[in-house]
């Protein structure tokens, strides 16, 4: 059986975010929950990049919620630290999808945190439904060719 936990990133998106005051605990290090938002930051840059939004899921009837999270912390962000979320669409099903994760540190490339989430497919009634055929293709294209990375790009700036 396969190790569900196995976290591995195949050509990953990668976006910036400044840690806000509002993120961090009485001990002005990340709320541990709010790796989960950071998460969600990384995955829908990368479908945004990739010219798939969530806008456009929901316009078309579909949700794509949260069914499983794991997360290992490994150490804090604390406030105004400028993190690299790095996130791989890793596969696509009719019903459902899985993203990988990796936060690190921007000054020292220190990794923070690595996760995943999987999703399922549900209509606004909440019932699982199937992608359909062209957005079914189009997730499947993120993971069948993805980006060339341009090592001398930079990252938008905070």
């Amino acid at each position: 059986m396969a190790d569900s936990t196995k976290i591995e990133l195949i050509a990953p998106h990668r976006c910036r975010a400044r840690v806000l005051y509002g993120d961090t605990d009485a001990g002005g290090v990340v709320y541990y929950g709010n790796y989960l938002r950071y998460f969600e930051r990384g995955r829908t840059e990368l479908m945004r990049e990739r010219g798939i939004s969530y806008r456009e899921l929901e316009d078309r009837g579909l949700i794509m919620p949260v069914v499983e999270a794991y997360s290992r912390y490994k150490a804090s962000a604390r406030y105004d630290d400028l993190i690299e979320i790095a996130t791989s669409f890793i596969w696509v099903k009719r019903l459902s999808c899985r993203f990988n994760y990796e936060i690190r540190q921007t000054a020292d490339q220190g990794l923070l945190i690595k996760g995943f989430t999987l999703h399922a497919v549900v209509n606004h009634q909440g019932k699982l439904t199937k992608l359909p055929d062209d957005i079914f293709i189009a997730l499947q294209e993120i993971i069948d060719n993805p980006p060339v990375i341009n090592l001398t790009k930079k990252h938008d700036r905070l």
